[in-house]
């Protein structure tokens, strides 16, 4: 057990810290980009709705809330960590977390090191 461990951590202590600039992070390297479909946006605008994220309704009633999610990515193609962005909304940050992590699931480039990239997840309905 303490040789797993002390693998764990020289593998997780290899892996480069979250930067704090995250304007100069690339784009997530997917295969296949993928689509916000309406199920997605759904629960987002549920959240909003229930009053769970602090968002005042816009005067026209169409909602655009854009979430940033920091995404590490190995060499070998595989997300290790995805960090989202505090839009004063826990849920749909984490929600958004978990849509990058299976959207990235087989779907990733591989590179020549572990890295951080920027997913940006858009949410736009008519409320």
């Amino acid at each position: 057990m303490l040789a797993f461990l002390l693998l764990f951590q020289a593998t997780t202590d290899a892996l480069p810290p979250l930067p704090t600039d995250w304007s100069r992070l690339a784009p997530i390297p997917y295969v296949d980009a993928p689509t916000i479909t309406a199920p997605l946006v759904k629960f987002v605008a549920g959240e909003v709705a229930a009053g769970r994220c602090a968002m005042q309704r816009p005067s026209d009633g169409h909602y655009v809330v854009k979430v940033d999610v920091a995404a590490l990515v190995d060499q070998d193609g595989i997300l290790r960590r995805a960090v989202p962005r505090a839009i004063d909304c826990p849920t749909v940050e984490q929600y958004s977390a978990g849509l990058v992590t299976s959207f990235a699931r087989a779907n990733l480039s591989d590179g020549p090191t572990a890295m951080w990239y920027r997913a940006t997840l858009v949410y736009d309905w008519q409320g």
